[in-house]
């Protein structure tokens, strides 16, 4: 198991920004930091934090998650299977789980923001998949290219062209 960050001080992690100007419809705007890794046992623990008014991009996580809310507030729009939109807000304090495949969804932080923890599982290999603003052309991100990414000092999930 590679650790990353050892110590949980939010402000003393690596924080490393993702913003697309070229989004329609959202602001992709938010901070990661990488916690851990274990490639062989294809698992992962993150950090995401959304300023205020900031969205990642629209995806499904294909790894098993675990989610915990420990600033602010996470917002989520997942699409069902009949088409509607379920909106899901947590707040600081709450947990959840998803299986691997989970919902497509849009993701945000409240009116100050949000940081959340995510620990993954990737029984695959594949930790997510992300799509455009139509929903298409999808393309997956692994394990191994995030932590590739990450030790590189390149931003993870972003489609090559």
């Amino acid at each position: 198991m590679t650790v990353v960050s050892g110590r949980f001080d939010i402000k003393s992690v690596e924080w490393r920004h993702v913003l697309d100007e070229n989004s329609s419809g959202m602001r992709v705007d938010f901070e990661y930091s990488l916690l851990g890794y274990d490639i062989g046992s294809q698992r992962l623990d993150m950090l995401l934090r959304f300023p205020p008014g900031g969205h990642c991009r629209r995806h499904q996580h294909v790894a098993s998650t675990v989610t915990f809310v420990l600033d602010g507030e996470q917002h989520l729009s997942e699409w069902q299977a009949n088409g509607s939109i379920k909106t899901i807000i947590r707040k600081k304090g709450d947990y959840a789980i998803a299986g691997t495949n989970a919902l497509v969804h849009d993701e945000w932080g409240g009116k100050d923001g949000g940081t959340v923890i995510y620990s993954l599982h990737a029984p695959e290999g594949i930790l997510f998949r992300y799509f455009d603003e139509n929903m298409e052309n999808p393309w997956t991100l692994s394990i191994s290219e995030f932590v590739e990414s990450w030790e590189n000092g390149s931003i993870y999930g972003v489609k090559s062209k």
